[in-house]
C-alpha cells in the first residue's frame, strides 16, 4: 500500500524557471531608467495627493501579444503626450495577463506564442524586454497584477498598477498589494459593488506575512509594510454603468464613510461603456465635464485603445491582422489622438 500516489495527481509536469533574480541580470533596467520610474511614480502619487492636478490617463491595448505592434503604439504616444501634458499625465497600458472566466488565450506571459504552447519563461523574457524598450522610449507603465509571482519580475518597471474586477476579493491579491511599490488601483466587482474594492483598499493598506518568493526564486515568507497609494477604479457591473456624476458622489461618500481617501479612476470600457469601444470617448468626454464642475476626486481614467480598432478571434497566428487586440475590443489610434487632444483642451478652459 506504501506505493499509493497522494501528491500530483493531477499535475503532468514541473519545469524550472528563471529566478527574478536572473532575469534582471539578463535584462537590467539601467540607472536614467530606473530613474525615470522613480519619478513616474512619484506623479502618480502626486496627483493621488492632489498635488499634482493633471489627470491620469492609462490608455493602450486591453492587452498586448504583439510587441512590435506595442512599440509603434508607444511611439505614437511619445509623440502625443507633450502636447497633453500640462493637462494629462499618460500612462501606456501594458498588459500581459488576462483573467478568464472559464478559459482562453491567458496573455503574452502564459503564451507568448499563441498557440497553447506555453512557454512561460519565454513569455517572462518577452514581456520585461518590452517594459525596458518603452520605459526608454520614455513612457510611464500601468498593468494588471494578477499571477502573485510576476511583480517579483517586473514591477520595477511599473508606474501604475491594478487588481482586477474578479480578483479584488481575493485575500491573494490584498496581501500581494500591500507589498507591491507602485499604487494600486482596485476594480469594483464584476456585479457593479463598491464594497471589495473598499475591503481591499482597507486590506493593503495593512502590513502583512504570507508565502510568497524571494528574488531569488526561493519560497519565502513574505512581509510587507502596506501600500498607502491604493485607490478605487470604477468599470461598471452589473450590467450597469458607474461614471455618471451620482455614481461618482456616492463612491465618494462610501471611501469618506470608510475613513479612505476618495481618489477614483473611472475605467471607460468594460460596463462603463457597455463593452462598446467607441462608446469610451463619449465616456472620457463626462468625466472631463464632471471635472470641469469641480469634482477633483476623480483623478484618472482608462482607455483601451490599439492601432486599429475592434477586435479579432484568436486562429491561426500568422493570419491575426495587425495592430488589433485579440481580447476586448479598442478604439484605434486616430479615435484616441483626437479625444486625448479634446479633454486637454477641455480642461484647459
Amino acid at each position: 500500500m506504501t506505493d499509493i500516489k497522494l501528491s500530483d495527481i493531477n499535475v503532468a509536469s514541473y519545469a524550472p524557471v528563471v529566478s527574478p533574480t536572473n532575469l534582471k541580470a539578463a535584462l537590467p533596467l539601467t540607472g536614467e531608467d530606473r530613474e525615470r520610474v522613480a519619478q513616474y511614480r512619484n506623479t502618480v502619487k502626486a496627483i493621488l495627493d492632489g498635488d499634482d492636478p493633471r489627470l491620469m490617463v492609462v490608455v493602450g491595448p486591453c492587452s498586448i501579444h504583439d510587441t512590435k505592434a506595442a512599440i509603434e503604439y508607444a511611439e505614437k504616444l511619445k509623440a502625443l503626450a507633450p502636447q497633453v501634458d500640462d493637462q494629462l499625465f499618460l500612462v501606456m497600458r501594458a498588459y500581459f495577463e488576462k483573467p478568464r472566466t472559464t478559459v482562453g488565450w491567458k496573455g503574452l506571459i502564459n503564451d507568448p506564442d499563441l498557440d497553447d504552447s506555453f512557454n512561460i519563461e519565454k513569455g517572462l523574457h518577452e514581456a520585461r524586454k518590452l517594459l525596458i524598450e518603452i520605459t526608454k522610449i520614455g513612457l510611464p507603465l500601468g498593468t494588471e497584477a494578477l499571477d502573485p509571482v510576476t511583480p517579483q519580475y517586473l514591477q520595477d518597471t511599473i508606474t501604475w498598477s491594478a487588481i482586477g474586477a474578479r480578483t479584488t476579493e481575493s485575500q491573494t491579491h490584498r496581501e500581494m498589494s500591500s507589498g507591491l511599490s507602485s499604487p494600486i488601483g482596485f476594480k469594483n466587482g464584476t456585479d457593479g459593488g463598491l464594497d471589495v474594492a473598499v475591503q481591499a483598499m482597507q486590506a493593503s493598506a495593512q502590513p502583512h506575512a504570507f508565502l510568497g518568493i524571494d528574488p531569488n526564486g526561493q519560497v519565502a515568507v513574505t512581509q510587507t509594510l502596506g501600500n498607502a497609494y491604493g485607490h478605487v477604479v470604477l468599470r461598471g457591473g452589473g450590467g450597469k454603468p458607474n461614471y455618471d456624476s451620482v455614481s461618482v458622489a456616492q463612491a465618494e461618500a462610501r471611501l469618506t464613510g470608510a475613513g479612505l481617501s476618495s481618489n477614483i479612476v473611472v475605467d471607460c470600457s468594460h460596463a462603463n461603456s457597455s463593452k462598446d469601444p467607441s462608446i469610451q470617448p463619449l465616456v472620457l468626454d463626462n468625466v472631463i465635464h464632471q471635472r470641469l464642475d469641480g469634482n477633483l476626486a476623480i483623478k484618472g481614467v482608462m482607455l483601451e485603445s490599439h492601432l486599429n480598432a475592434g477586435n479579432q478571434s484568436l486562429g491561426n497566428p500568422a493570419d491575426l491582422a495587425y495592430g488589433v487586440s485579440i481580447t476586448d475590443g479598442c478604439i484605434d489610434w486616430a479615435t484616441t489622438e483626437a479625444a486625448l487632444l479634446k479633454a486637454a483642451q477641455q480642461l484647459r478652459g
